[in-house]
């Protein structure tokens, strides 16, 4: 009954993105449960062709580099018509690429509002839309596709920073990932989020280059690894994680659940 729980044996997956930090681990983590092919995305064409060529030669699945920018419209139709071109479904979509930005209160430019807003929000609604063809053509009631937001515990408590867009951004995806929910398990796509906490990637530069400090404001005592994200995803994209809807679940070492007393600077 429990073989092959989480397998992702023969499934296709795109993980936006994808060329670094989380997506990159969230990417290996698919391709180390024998996905068949793992999408990437990135603005950079050099990284994430990069990525791809390395985790192509790791893993027996096809890591396959699609650099495009998916700030605008334009590019989120460009990559929907590339995923078509290319596969008759689309077993898994992970909407990871987003950006942040801090600024005090009295300064915040309407540019950092715009650029967080639009990527963090926008983009991964309009994207799924526009590939929701595919996903509705790999889902059954046995198999469902998946969905998969990357928020942010920035949405779900109050982050010291100010970083006014990049928290009502993650805290809008965390709603719109509920919103997404009722409709889409009507198609048998099952929508939820991942709210990363610490883990090292360029837009978290405390995790990466402070590690040991930031950890002693994390009540497991260190930040995240590549593994705890990676494992977090395969179970909501696999069977084990099927029944799972609209939910989002916190991958932060107990800062927003078993850490009343939050201090210091910024987790994500």
């Amino acid at each position: 009954m429990f073989k092959n729980l989480f397998s992702l044996a023969g499934r296709v997956a795109l993980v936006t993105g994808g060329s670094r930090g989380i997506g990159k681990m969230i990417a290996e983590g698919f391709l180390s449960q024998d996905a068949a092919k793992v999408y990437i995305t990135a603005r950079k064409a050099g990284p994430c062709e990069a990525t791809a060529q390395e985790l192509s030669a790791e893993y027996a699945g096809e890591c396959i580099a699609l650099p495009i920018d998916i700030s605008t419209m334009a590019g989120i139709e460009m990559l929907a018509a590339e995923i078509k071109k290319r596969e008759p479904k689309l077993d898994i979509l992970v909407n990871n690429a987003g950006a942040a930005w801090g600024a005090e209160f009295d300064e915040f430019p309407e540019s950092g509002w715009d650029k967080v807003m639009n990527l963090n929000v926008k983009t991964p609604f309009f994207l799924t839309k526009a590939l929701a063809g595919s996903l509705r053509a790999a889902a059954t009631a046995e198999r469902p596709a998946k969905v998969i937001n990357i928020a942010s515990i920035d949405g779900i408590f109050v982050n010291p920073m100010e970083t006014y867009s990049y928290a009502a951004s993650k805290s809008g995806l965390i709603h719109l990932t509920r919103r997404m929910a009722v409709r889409l398990i009507k198609d048998h796509v099952v929508v939820t989020a991942i709210a990363p906490g610490p883990f090292k990637s360029d837009m978290n530069k405390a995790a990466r280059d402070n590690a040991d400090e930031v950890s002693t404001r994390v009540p497991a005592g260190r930040i995240g690894t590549d593994e705890d994200m990676a494992g977090a995803a395969i179970y909501l994209a696999s069977r084990a994680g099927d029944y799972v809807v609209g939910a989002t679940i916190a991958v932060d070492g107990g800062i927003v659940y078993a850490n009343p007393g939050i201090k210091g600077d910024g987790w994500d």
